[in-house]
């Protein structure tokens, strides 16, 4: 990895993920659905729920 990094460094990332999915196994590498029930759930007055939106991500049909 460290030749890679000192010759295509932009091509560190792919094979970091590479490397992660073939030794510890894809679960590392993908994330895990938006589960906004046990997010509700693990929320309270004191840890809010906060959504951090991107252009096109619209959160309101799982608030409803």
């Amino acid at each position: 990895m460290l030749i890679l990094k000192s010759i295509r460094e932009e091509k560190l990332i792919f094979f970091v993920k590479n490397f992660v999915k073939y030794e510890l196994g894809p679960q590392f590498i993908e994330s895990p659905p938006f589960d906004i029930k046990g997010s509700y759930l693990d929320s309270g007055p004191a840890t809010p729920l906060i959504f951090v939106l991107s252009p096109g991500a619209d959160p309101i049909p799982y608030l409803q």
